[in-house]
């Protein structure tokens, strides 16, 4: 087998590539799954901003409970399934935080209304009502009104997914699927079959 065929990376950046241009909303839709304190799965779905040989980039308010879940166990596992190509790719890795200078770029490349709602969201908090957040917001328009100079919360930014495992599944008729799985050992790509 080639080393091409060896790496994921090229494959997933096939499948996503794919994805991009058959999906109708959203090819970058991940499901996320963390494990809370309490040892309880959580699974919610994120979007993904940035992937190469590293891993896998999203956003976040580090405060939210999936951000609290990494803080307490950095492992954490990826899906995305794309219905169109009737395709999915699972991702398991250890996550971490991005520099300070990479997450100021990507928040400074967002809409301001997404740069305010990032300060004016406590996010996975209880909200007593829409009204409560949307004084927030005006709160924090009023505070930062020049939309080029909005700073970055400090509890928000980016984390990293460092792919261990990843796991390519495609749908076969009579559901006899075809899986195909990456395993880093030893610095270096494995790959085997698994039974459907």
């Amino acid at each position: 087998m080639s080393e091409e065929n060896l790496n994921p990376i090229i494959q997933f950046k096939e499948w996503f590539n794919l994805a991009s241009s058959k999906e109708i909303n959203d090819p970058n839709a991940m499901c996320l799954s963390t494990v809370s304190p309490d040892h309880k799965p959580h699974s919610r779905m994120v979007l993904l901003k940035d992937f190469g040989e590293d891993g896998f980039v999203f956003y976040t308010n580090y405060e939210s409970n999936k951000g609290k879940d990494i803080i307490l166990n950095s492992n954490v596992c990826l899906n995305f399934h794309w219905k169109s190509l009737l395709r999915q790719v699972r991702i398991e890795g250890v996550v971490e935080k991005l520099s300070d200078e990479t997450s100021n770029n990507y928040y400074n490349s967002r809409h301001y209304l997404s740069r305010i709602g990032a300060w004016a969201s406590d996010q996975s908090r209880v909200l007593e009502n829409r009204e409560e957040l949307e004084k927030k917001i005006e709160f924090f328009k009023n505070k930062y009104p020049d939309e080029k100079s909005v700073p970055r919360p400090v509890y928000w930014g980016g984390f990293l997914v460092r792919h261990k495992r990843i796991e390519f599944w495609q749908d076969m008729p009579h559901r006899i699927h075809q899986r195909e799985v990456f395993e880093i050992k030893d610095n270096s790509w494995n790959s085997f079959k698994l039974s459907p």
